[in-house]
């Protein structure tokens, strides 16, 4: 009961500091630090000190290198060997190289050189992975290279978090303990690749075979934290034996299951672990040594933006794609915080240093989307021949469509670009594709087909595209994000200018017509007409009827498949609070508050709930009449997303 008290303020901060942090559109680990530091025992001590709370924050890190082993992969590694052994290793050997140096000018061991260097090198993947899926850029020449030297980081933890405890020893015992963990680590990690991947996927096996949600959650949980227990009886650290249970589920077919059913956990703890290095801040401490915070920020920024600009330039790497690189790395990242928790401790350094340290890294992932938001504006005002780049593919572009008129402009050339670009060519239609994959950019028009390296998010491409001559533009990639950008440019340049936008389902479609799409084109939806047609064809229905059908749904807005009855065995890929439109069935006791009165008297419409079917005594009536009283027995079958829906079933039963 003693950790109860704990437990709930721990909680409590969390909830608070991830509405803060959303509200303001904030990675939630920056709130967890700053909460931690106001809760902490440098400021309010609400918990009554560290270690209480620590023992819950371990498990965080369990699970977080649990994730980093799912992501390992060996095929991946290879396929990313240069940019990950190359550049991800220089990176991170020269950081620590340098720290050393600096630490040992300043009077400090070789110990917490290497320590703090470690700290220092590594960037916050979180952060990082997320803007670069939001800004569309995983598959640039300098995403690539940032997500290389990110997997690189996370793989060197593993090894850093064996090494930082054993500085604690003197140099000949820490040698033996380092030999011995080598010897223990490589030992382990022959034993799950040689014989552990067998028996996982047998044992996985018999668990899912039981069809049982709750068995295979506690399986994961079991693997996970049993091996953790493992490697610290051999004398290694909990994270090594965690990092090794993902190894050993990654290649496995559950992967993705176990990806998605050990996140909750993940989540929590990561953000309780947060919170308890934020506790570690000492504000009176940073504040009264404010230069030194300055001081150590501005060289973090200044030392990983010249080391990552350098050797991404050895690489082979353009100036501009070099210089965009080093500015996506130059910040500090959440493994920082777990080297300086196991340095803590050991006392490998004065505390007023670590504690600048800490709030550098805290700063540092503050300013991060700032930078990268600023990153391109940066580089074309510092890498002249950034400039000179873009403008030949700016001019390169309109010079291949200078003479072309009436054409359709295809942004994205994935799958389904490319899919659409053969039947453009099949009927003598001229077209003009828009990718950023460079690699496959160079392949299709290697291979004679029309298709340019450019943004098409950028109006100065869409210009070169002859987007104002064109008679249709269509957005072939599913994110809906990339989609209002391009159809913002278009709006401005070509008012008149037909759009086809693609989307996965009716969830973005009112947003993309808002925004001027004059089609919208619900992938889900439209997959299943296709096998409804199929369907109907072999049962005997005339084509021409299925046909009509389907031109019906389509100039309808597709209104009679709009949502659908979620299940338990369904795979949450949004929250329930996103607003995701579902149907709901509501059954009306008697006495429910609805009896008697119609959807307009009961103001459904206003809080954005649709009454799409009454069933009445089993005769269901579909898009029944706004006056249509509701009786007893009725099940009133509800659309809209699910916080709506849960106001609504509350308001139809109880009023």
């Amino acid at each position: 009961m003693d950790m109860l008290p704990t437990v709930l303020m721990l909680l409590a901060a969390s909830v608070v500091s991830v509405i803060l942090c959303r509200s303001i559109n904030q990675p939630p680990v920056l709130g967890y630090l700053l909460v931690g530091t106001l809760i902490g025992p440098h400021a309010l001590d609400l918990v009554g000190g560290l270690s209480s709370a620590q023992h819950l924050a371990e498990f965080g890190v369990v699970f977080l290198m649990f994730s980093i082993g799912l992501e390992f992969s060996l095929p991946k590694l290879h396929a990313m060997r240069r940019t990950v052994f190359g550049l991800g290793l220089l990176q991170v050997l020269l950081t620590i190289a340098v720290v050393s140096a600096i630490a040992l000018a300043a009077g400090l061991g070789w110990q917490a050189g290497v320590a703090l260097g470690g700290a220092l090198a590594m960037s916050s993947t979180a952060v990082l992975s997320r803007l670069l899926s939001e800004r569309m850029e995983l598959d640039s020449p300098h995403g690539r290279e940032v997500m290389g030297v990110l997997l690189f980081q996370d793989l060197a933890v593993v090894p850093l978090l064996i090494l930082i405890p054993a500085f604690a020893h003197s140099p000949e015992r820490m040698a033996m303990m380092l030999g011995l963990a080598a010897v223990k680590a490589v030992l382990a990690l022959s034993i799950v690749l040689v014989i552990g991947q067998r028996v996982i996927n047998h044992w996985f096996f018999i668990v899912a075979r039981s069809r049982s949600a709750e068995l295979f959650m506690l399986n994961v949980l079991l693997i996970t934290l049993g091996l953790s227990w493992l490697t610290e009886l051999a004398g290694l650290s909990l994270a090594l034996g965690s990092f090794i249970a993902g190894i050993l589920i990654s290649e496995t077919q559950y992967r993705h299951q176990v990806e998605e059913d050990i996140k909750p956990f993940r989540d929590v703890l990561m953000g309780l672990f947060f919170i308890t290095i934020g506790m570690m801040l000492d504000a009176p401490t940073v504040v009264g040594n404010a230069p030194l915070v300055v001081g150590i920020l501005a060289s973090l920024l200044g030392l990983k933006f010249a080391l990552v600009l350098g050797l991404s330039r050895l690489f082979g790497t353009g100036p501009g794609n070099a210089m965009r690189t080093a500015l996506w790395l130059c910040t500090g990242g959440e493994f920082g915080f777990v080297m300086l928790s196991e340095m803590a401790p050991l006392e490998l350094a004065p505390a007023p240093l670590l504690q600048a340290v800490l709030a550098a890294l805290v700063l540092s992932m503050l300013v991060a989307p700032l930078i990268v938001q600023y990153s391109n504006r940066l580089v074309l005002r510092f890498a002249s021949s950034e400039w000179l780049l873009r403008s030949m593919q700016i001019t390169r572009l309109a010079a291949q469509t200078m003479n072309t008129s009436g054409h359709v402009v295809i942004c994205g050339y994935g799958r389904s670009g490319q899919h659409l670009a053969r039947f453009m060519e099949q009927e003598a239609v001229p077209y003009v594709a828009l990718d950023l994959d460079p690699e496959r950019v160079r392949e299709a028009a290697a291979a004679g087909e029309n298709v340019s390296y450019g943004d098409a998010t950028r109006r100065e491409t869409l210009l070169a595209a002859g987007v104002s001559r064109a008679r249709v533009l269509i957005t072939s990639f599913a994110d809906p994000r990339t989609a209002l950008r391009v159809l913002e440019h278009v709006r401005a340049i070509n008012a008149s200018l037909p759009v086809i936008a693609r989307t996965l389902d009716e969830k973005d479609m009112a947003a993309l017509q808002q925004a001027g799409a004059a089609e919208v084109v619900p992938e889900t939806l439209e997959a299943s007409m296709v096998l409804a047609a199929h369907a109907l064809s072999r049962a005997g229905v005339p084509v021409a009827e299925v046909l009509e059908r389907f031109r019906k749904t389509r100039s309808g807005g597709y209104r009679e498949l709009r949502g659908f009855f979620r299940g338990s065995g369904d795979a949450e890929e949004s929250s329930p609070e996103d607003g995701e439109t579902r149907l709901h069935s509501v059954v009306l006791v008697s006495g429910a508050h609805a009896v008697g009165r119609s959807p307009g008297e009961l103001g459904l419409a206003a809080i954005g709930v649709e009454v799409t079917a009454v069933r009445r005594r089993n005769i269901r009536a579909l898009e029944p009449s706004a006056d249509i009283r509701f009786e007893t027995g009725d099940v009133i079958v509800l659309l809209g997303g699910w916080p709506a829906l849960s106001a609504a079933e509350e308001r139809l039963l109880k009023g």
